[in-house]
């Protein structure tokens, strides 16, 4: 019985480590990478109270270091996926049941042990399987990953203490009950972060989650699973399998008690399985929640005012750390003919600077892209951008070198047609594509800008001109979730910058805000009368 108000008031952001030479946490983290190395892992499914091993192991390796072998998982099939749900549904009563309070400190508890003795292995985890160097890994791994479980409990708690008026004689109030069903948590290899809020941030609503993890982040995955048990989240409330997408889709997605999906990952996928629950929708208990992140074809625009060292520095960074493969990334530019040539200059330098290799050396900027697949796709695009007539010319960069792992060079294209394909098409890479438009052509270059792409995700002006910014934000209103002013268009902060786009980029429904935890929740409204009708006459019927 609940005899108090548990409220949670609004945390502050998790410093963000430094890892100067010498630090504490530098020499934390290079002993846990050892430690790490020296360890061959064998990763279970996580099934109710069980580790599931089935003998069908992949192996998990550096993408930039292909001949070390960290360990290995156990893939599952489709009976494993109908395990998992059983086992959510069992707990599901029990869990929704359980107070706020206890259900809420059991992920304050996570936050804490990820930010105390798990920070440099969940960091460790990320950078040696995902090939984020150190800066990367603690803005994703550990300082996000801390503010959404920390953020969405409070949040979680304005929104319990929203309640309705009440007239005379009666008391209105509403009850947030999580949705009918269980939750298919689907994420992406890019961010240990999201893959850790996707099931999370449903599961604290108390939904019961099924959550399949890209194969390439299962590494860090497994990390998070382990700290959450340890943290008290009870057997069943979150499943970790590791199916292929297609099986575990046939079954999800087929299933009475499906009640919605927590999505981030491509658009294509996205829509193929809109269309999927759409076509299964007489089958559902109720209308299921689609919940979705998806692609990116991110700007940058920068006006004739624009301070170019401010540009170059928005591209560099913007573009290429992380090698580009975040959602948010500088894909494409616009530059004004009057600073092209300062800017052009001045970033083929910086990215010349640019050390790229393992996470182990921590003066590398630039490590491996993500699997072979990525390599192979991106540096296909270099090599059409070479090609004589393409159009195009390539500034910098371009060596795609897959011997030792999968490296490719930052490399910015100039391209001479604004709807060239580098411009246009999506790639999750170190590529930025730029196109010099005329200075006296800003008004119409926005309009380009919004009509290239499909996706609507992140975007920036660059300028000293505030008319020019004023002009910026207006035309570009909808070509863009999350819009910079003179910075670069990625580095979403939880609690600060709500993250989601419209259009091709996703439903918006803004990871690290309270807007996402109300898609998780389903209101009951309850109204208790103390002085009851006892006839049904109303006094307009008294006119004699």
């Amino acid at each position: 019985m609940q005899y108090g108000d548990f409220y949670y008031p609004m945390p502050i952001n998790e410093p963000v480590l430094n890892y100067a030479p010498g630090s504490k946490e530098k020499l934390a983290l290079k002993t846990v990478l050892k430690e790490l190395k020296n360890t061959k892992i064998d990763v279970p499914m996580y099934i109710g109270g069980d580790e599931v091993r089935t003998g069908k192991t992949l192996e998990i390796r550096p993408p930039h270091e292909r001949k070390h072998l960290l360990g290995h998982f156990h893939v599952g099939e489709a009976k494993h996926v109908t395990k998992a749900i059983n086992a959510a549904l069992k707990v599901k009563d029990k869990w929704a049941k359980m107070s706020w309070e206890n259900r809420a400190n059991i992920f304050l508890k996570a936050a804490d042990l990820l930010a105390g003795k798990y920070r440099p292995y969940i960091n460790a985890t990320t950078m040696l399987a995902q090939s984020k160097n150190c800066f990367q890994a603690e803005i994703d791994a550990a300082c996000e990953l801390i503010d959404f479980l920390r953020f969405n409990v409070h949040f979680l708690s304005d929104i319990y203490r929203q309640q309705p008026i009440s007239g005379s004689s009666m008391n209105n109030r509403v009850e947030y009950r999580p949705l009918e069903g269980f939750i298919f948590a689907l994420t992406p290899f890019n961010f240990t972060a999201i893959g850790g809020n996707l099931p999370t941030s449903a599961a604290m609503c108390g939904n019961v989650v099924i959550w399949k993890c890209a194969n390439t982040q299962v590494y860090s995955a497994q990390m998070f699973m382990r700290i959450l048990k340890e943290a008290g989240l009870p057997d069943g409330v979150i499943n970790l399998v590791f199916i292929d997408g297609p099986t575990i889709g046939e079954i999800v997605f087929n299933h009475r008690d499906f009640a919605g999906i927590h999505f981030t990952g491509s658009t294509g996928v996205f829509n193929k399985m809109w269309e999927t629950i759409g076509k299964n929708m007489g089958m559902y208990r109720s209308y299921p929640r689609i919940v979705g992140e998806t692609g990116g074809k991110d700007f940058v625009i920068a006006h004739k005012s624009a301070n170019p060292d401010v540009v170059v520095t928005a591209l560099a960074r913007g573009a290429f750390e992380f090698q580009g493969q975040k959602c948010s990334a500088a894909s494409r530019a616009y530059i004004p003919s009057n600073i092209a040539a300062e800017v052009k200059k001045k970033l083929v330098e910086e990215v010349k600077t640019m050390k790229m290799g393992t996470v182990e050396d921590f003066t590398n900027f630039i490590n491996a892209v993500i699997d072979e697949k990525s390599f192979d796709k991106l540096e296909g695009y270099i090599k059409g951008a070479r090609k004589r007539d393409s159009g195009a010319k390539v500034w910098v960069g371009g060596k795609c070198d897959k011997t030792e792992g999968y490296f490719i060079e930052p490399t910015i294209i100039e391209a001479s047609d604004p709807y060239y394909i580098t411009m246009c098409e999506e790639l999750f890479g170190p590529i930025l594509t730029v196109y010099i438009y005329d200075e006296n052509k800003f008004e119409s270059t926005l309009k380009l800008v919004d009509e290239t792409s499909p996706y609507a995700l992140t975007g920036a002006v660059i300028a000293q001109d505030r008319f020019a910014v004023e002009l910026a934000t207006d035309k570009l209103r909808n070509s863009a979730g999350n819009f910079y002013i003179n910075d670069k268009p990625t580095g979403a902060v939880v609690g600060q910058q709500p993250f989601g786009g419209a259009r091709g980029s996703g439903t918006n429904d803004k990871a690290g805000s309270i807007l996402n935890l109300y898609r998780w929740l389903s209101a009951r409204t309850i109204k208790e009368t103390f002085n009851s009708a006892t006839d049904y006459r109303y006094p307009f019927l008294q006119e004699k």
